[in-house]
């Protein structure tokens, strides 16, 4: 690298963390214009009762805001553990389920310790842990509360030390601490979670709502629409939803067989506004089975069901982006949308401090991942690969200043974005009005929001012209340089639902790929046995303003921002350094970590609505004396045939051949078997590849994908056959007709 680009990069640097300490100084002010604060939303003590089994004993609610303010403490394993800058927010979201239980009963001088019931809670060995952990978690599953720990004289009195803690450690201005639990749904291991969190510890309720009440979500908006009421207001922020099993983001039916409709997505919304995109246990943006055309959708993936080994999670309705695809296309045809959603970065850790970068990290599970050999030896626990694990996520928050009302109400209006541990900064804007030179004019963040909507918002009515995204990324100043911005855009369209990635911004000189429009590689300046990497590559700060190239105003769309760092080393590649050996073969020696905004959606106006392409639908196909075909019908049109396909929203064909063995292949029509890329616009969803079993029952062909079964209907109308997917709202978008 020349003298002159090192000094040069080494004085955006400096610009850069010059602007992050006026920033932090400015934050005892409010800030019309708002500052990223960084926090931790979901984060375990001794006080949960896996915590506490898993070998947390010790370090409760103080040592975790200890940790978060820049203190020492020890974790689970005996050494010490600190993190390496402050954080400004956090929530302690120990499981109400029992919470502090086990601790308080092992604690001399507790209220709990006192009670007889105490001594069924005793803990002398791991098999006394065991014990008491099956005994409680075997009373949660079955739905039959221990009722002296779920008193509200119990239970209330850990829940007002979990206050009173808060309290001691939130200031105004400087770190804010709020009051906030975890709700532990998981039925049959589908991880159902929720954190919740309250805007003011002065408002809240006697007992938090916990899983021992119901663990149905929608129980629990309604008793948060009860606490609202009550003058206690808070949101939930569901997370894991990659380990959901399809359950965190269905299409027809919740958990309690409660119809989605517009008064269920309503009361989610209210309820409801946040998710996890990463966390400790994975990535929840998106999986490369849902977007194959995606080149960096396979980041940190984890997809089994927690306490089941050899298990596997359902793809379909556990992912952000095809709920937020989902939640268009039922805005679209049914009006309601209940997946509109932001997103944080978050925890999960178990030891009380959570690790957030890749080159000290310390395992987040207490003593199931405490040490590089531990971690790196293959071990499974409870169906879970430790070497799939990884460093907390952040929560980034756009607020006016650090303190519970403002972080509260930022959260609220969805003006968040998360990370995948690095303090990376990323802003959004959408608007009908910015220009190529608005970024780079002193007051183009007063201008996003007077022309403009933040990340979270939606765009106004249309000005008869495309869309326009202000984005700006700045990179972590302790962590690597910025690779790329690219803005993800969703669609709808009959029901079907698309996506594609924009490259917008980028370090360098290279150039977007003629044909595909993708910017190569950044490189890689990774030395993978020193687990050690340069900055000579990558740029400090990206902005651009990006209008979309293909916007069609008839249809429903959302736009976010992701930005990707250059490749650095995996915590995994750090140990097999500390251990001298080489890093296994089976994970990634590095990745680009990266930061994710909330969309900015937009929607059309009925009249633009009504221009709009629409295909058939099966109550058009109904009114005009279409027959749905019964078993025996299905099995003559396709059983060891071959039928030609069109679809008629994108007008790709393609053959199916359904084979006498229960499996059926898709190719095209001139029989080449289509790419990943191709078969995923041909018949959504998209698939890993072009074969699946089949079966036919109750008047469907029933199509299991990635272990979830899609549904398709097939009627005559005259002498023609039209298909309806069970995924696609109510459209039938495919022309059928057999080769001969």
């Amino acid at each position: 690298m020349k003298a002159q680009d090192r000094l040069a990069r080494r004085a955006m640097l400096g610009c850069a963390l010059l602007s992050l300490t006026v920033t932090s100084a400015l934050a005892q002010k409010k800030n019309p214009e708002r500052d990223a604060y960084f926090g931790q939303t979901h984060l375990h003590t001794s006080w949960s009762l896996d915590a506490y089994i898993l070998g947390n004993t010790l370090a409760g609610p103080d040592e975790a805001y200890k940790f978060a303010t820049g203190q020492p403490i020890r974790h689970p394993a005996g050494y010490e553990v600190k993190i390496s800058r402050p954080l400004d927010f956090q929530g302690v979201t120990d499981h109400s389920e029992y919470v502090g239980a086990i601790q308080q009963a092992n604690t001399p001088g507790t209220a709990l310790n006192k009670l007889p019931i105490a001594e069924r809670l005793r803990v002398k060995s791991q098999a006394d842990a065991m014990k008491v952990f099956q005994w409680l978690a075997a009373s949660i599953a079955k739905n039959e509360p221990v009722k002296e720990l779920t008193d509200p004289a119990v239970a209330g009195s850990v829940w007002k030390e979990n206050i009173a803690i808060a309290d001691k450690y939130n200031k105004p201005g400087k770190f804010t601490a709020f009051c906030s639990y975890e709700w532990t749904s998981m039925p049959n291991a589908q991880n159902m979670h929720r954190n919740i969190f309250f805007k003011d510890c002065g408002k809240v309720p006697v007992v938090p709502f916990s899983a021992l009440d119901s663990d149905h979500p929608s129980d629990l908006w309604t008793w948060m629409d009860g606490q609202r009421k009550a003058g206690n207001e808070s949101l939930a922020i569901s997370h894991n939803a990659n380990l959901s099993n399809g359950l965190m983001f269905p299409l027809e039916v919740g958990t309690k067989g409660r119809p989605i409709d517009a008064a269920w997505a309503q009361q989610r919304m209210d309820n409801e506004p946040l998710t996890e995109i990463k966390q400790v246990k994975g990535t929840s943006e998106t999986h490369p089975a849902l977007s194959p055309n995606d080149e960096f959708a396979g980041y940190e993936i984890m997809s089994f069901l927690i306490g089941i080994d050899n298990s596997f999670s359902k793809l379909y309705g556990s992912y952000a982006r095809e709920a937020w695809q989902n939640g268009l296309a039922m805005q679209s045809s049914r009006g309601y949308n209940p997946y509109k959603f932001g997103v944080v970065g978050a925890g999960d850790s178990h030891n009380t401090a959570a690790p957030y970068t890749q080159s000290n990290f310390f395992g987040a599970h207490a003593g199931i991942d405490p040490t590089p050999e531990v971690r790196l030896s293959g071990k499974n626990a409870s169906g879970m690969d430790v070497l799939k694990t990884g460093p907390s996520g952040l929560a980034g928050v756009w607020a006016e200043e650090n303190t519970r009302e403002s972080l509260f109400e930022a959260m609220r209006r969805k003006e968040v974005f998360g990370t995948s541990g690095v303090r990376i900064r990323v802003r959004l804007f959408g608007g009908w009005e910015f220009g190529r030179e608005t970024p780079m004019q002193k007051d183009w963040v007063k201008t996003g929001y007077a022309k403009g909507v933040p990340m979270g918002g939606d765009l106004p009515a249309p000005k008869g012209k495309a869309p326009s995204f202000m984005v700006w990324a700045l990179k972590d100043p302790e962590d690597g340089n910025l690779d790329r911005i690219q803005i993800i855009k969703g669609w709808t369209k009959s029901g079907q639902i698309f996506e594609k990635v924009y490259d917008v911004a980028w370090s360098g000189k290279r150039k977007p790929d003629p044909a595909t429009g993708k910017v190569p590689a950044v490189g890689n300046t990774v030395n993978v046995t020193n687990a050690s990497y340069t900055n000579t590559i990558g740029a400090v700060e990206l902005k651009t303003v990006w209008t979309d190239p293909e916007f069609d105003p008839s249809l429903h769309a959302f736009y976010y921002a992701r930005v990707l760092q250059i490749p650095t080393p995996r915590w995994s590649t750090h140990d097999a350094k500390k251990l001298g050996i080489l890093p296994p073969s089976d994970a990634p020696a590095t990745l680009q970590e990266r930061a994710w905004s909330t969309p900015i959606w937009y929607t059309p106006t009925p009249e633009a609505a009504r221009g709009a392409q629409s295909g058939a639908t099966v109550a058009d196909l109904t009114q005009r004396g279409a027959v749905a075909l019964n078993d025996t019908q299905l099995k003559d049109l396709v059983v060891g045939k071959t039928l030609k396909v069109r679809n008629t929203v994108t007008r790709q064909q393609f053959d199916i051949l359904y084979g006498l063995d229960g499996r059926r292949v898709i190719t095209e029509g001139d029989g080449k078997a289509p790419k990943p890329a191709q078969l995923a616009e041909a018949l959504h969803p998209g698939v890993s590849g072009s074969s699946a079993t089949y079966a036919i029952r109750n008047g469907r062909i029933v199509t299991t994908i990635e272990t979830t079964p899609f549904e398709i209907a097939v009627y005559k109308v005259g002498d023609k056959y039209m298909a309806a997917r069970s995924n696609e709202f109510g459209f039938a978008n495919y022309e059928v007709e057999e080769v001969k």
